[in-house]
């Protein structure tokens, strides 16, 4: 509650006084103090690995290494014992979220039950009555699984939800809110054909449940809330974003995921006069943005993006937008034009006059262009390196296949990738061989005014105290 008071006193602060828009430039909880640095560092890793693999293919004349010179899948996929040392997955993210440590150290937590009937009081076995849980755990699936929300699902800090080993669909109301939380790693999860939900009371920990009003339908919605991990996930077919993050929120690595069939694909960003959006800072890296995309991959307001080594199949409108003088910084990746003629252009400043944007520190480095793709870059020495948002030269586009490769849900139900059924680890978990139910559309379901301070000081200096506060671990509602 006090972590929601403090959002809604900022945004106070930020809309009526001039003062408050000069003073309240502040530093977000989990911000990283230099950007740049870790660009430097994701690119570093993506060097070593490829580094390895080359070595290897050399020393063994062996063109079938399990290395694919992806940082993170070659942290931890090459190890045959990885189903019985789980955890290790913590360790291997890269970019600005590579803090998050989800359930590392904590307990085991299986699956068993894939009903989702009380949103209040859910029955123990059952994902949602892991997620909102206090204390941190790592949630397994012993067997493929259809989980259809009835509500959205409301984490607490310190979970990952790993699904590999099985096919695992989360599908129906919400679906995944992550708000005013930290330490959150999503991994190896189908999540489609979200739509709208609430106006009903929603449990948000074992001790606490309210009342939640109407939700965006998003597949993930990421809400003032910091080091975050998704890897593996495909994601599709929702009523509003597949992944929007807003309110303050940063410290995000999306990674290696598949992207499809969708307009809205992702909002970084809650407004363009919402200043602290101003500290988010996102890293996008060896994603696969497929088939049947419209916009937004992301659509970004203040901040700074990373978006690094993803494969852009095609888009209809255009690929990276933004408003409000984000920083983007697009380094190594391949776009691919769509055919038609009036939409070959990556970029797209949303509702700005040129006079606005050309000084945005938008930059392409290293990118390779398909099918007359144009980026569209700005700011100051455009036409030479700009040292801003610039780093290190990134590894060649044309690596981009081999980067990507294994994009998406990996091993049962996923894109063709050789992961099998997770073993009985030490937490005693079961196995599962069933090849799960069909996936089908059917699945898809269906401001207040604010008035003058009479101190602006006095607001400042409650934000201030608020975010001090905020570094305390609180549960939502």
């Amino acid at each position: 509650m006090l972590q929601r008071t403090c959002i809604v006193l900022i945004s106070l602060l930020c809309s009526f006084s001039s003062l408050g828009r000069a003073m309240l430039n502040l530093t977000l909880p989990g911000q990283h103090p230099n950007p740049e640095a870790v660009v430097q560092e994701v690119h570093r890793k993506v060097n070593a690995s490829i580094a390895r693999r080359e070595m290897l293919q050399v020393s063994q004349k062996d063109q079938s290494t399990c290395l694919t010179g992806n940082p993170i899948d070659d942290c931890w996929k090459c190890d045959p014992n990885w189903a019985n040392n789980r955890q290790r997955l913590a360790d291997c993210a890269i970019g600005f979220g590579q803090y998050a440590v989800g359930g590392k150290n904590g307990e085991f937590y299986i699956v068993t039950d894939s009903s989702d009937d009380d949103a209040v009081n859910p029955k123990p076995g059952t994902l949602r009555y892991a997620v909102i849980q206090e204390e941190p755990l790592w949630i397994v699936f012993p067997s493929n699984m259809l989980i259809k929300l009835s509500q959205e699902l409301i984490f607490n800090s310190y979970k990952t939800l790993d699904g590999r080993g099985a096919n695992v669909h989360i599908v129906g109301g919400g679906c995944i809110t992550l708000q005013f939380v930290s330490n959150i790693i999503i991994h190896n999860i189908h999540i489609h054909h979200c739509h709208q939900s609430g106006n009903t009371n929603v449990r948000s920990s074992p001790s606490h449940y309210g009342y939640r009003t109407l939700s965006d339908g998003d597949g993930i919605s990421i809400f003032g809330s910091k080091d975050l991990w998704i890897d593996h996930c495909t994601l599709s077919h929702c009523k509003d974003g597949l992944i929007d993050a807003v309110m303050g929120s940063t410290g995000i690595t999306i990674s290696n995921n598949y992207f499809s069939h969708h307009n809205e694909v992702m909002l970084l960003g809650h407004s363009d006069d919402y200043l602290p959006d101003s500290g988010m800072q996102v890293t996008i890296a060896f994603n696969h943005f497929g088939e049947k995309l419209v916009q937004r991959m992301p659509r970004c307001r203040r901040g700074y993006i990373h978006v690094v080594n993803n494969d852009y199949t095609q888009w209809e409108m255009y690929a990276i937008g933004g408003s409000g003088d984000p920083t983007i910084n697009s380094q190594g990746n391949r776009y691919t034009a769509p055919s038609n003629p009036n939409a070959k252009e990556v970029t797209k400043r949303v509702d700005t006059e040129e006079g606005k944007w050309k000084g945005w520190n938008w930059r392409t480095d290293g990118d390779i262009m398909v099918n007359g793709a144009l980026f569209v870059a700005s700011g100051e020495g455009v036409e030479v390196k700009y040292e801003k948002a610039y780093s290190v030269e990134p590894k060649s586009a044309v690596l981009i296949d081999q980067l990507t490769m294994h994009a998406g849900a990996l091993g049962v139900g996923g894109r063709d990738n050789n992961l099998g059924m997770w073993s009985t680890g030490p937490n005693d978990g079961g196995t599962g061989s069933d090849s799960g139910p069909d996936y089908t559309d059917d699945m898809s379901g269906s401001s207040v005014p604010l008035l003058p301070s009479t101190s602006t000081f006095l607001f400042l200096l409650i934000a201030l105290s608020c975010l001090l506060f905020y570094k305390i671990p609180l549960t939502l509602l």
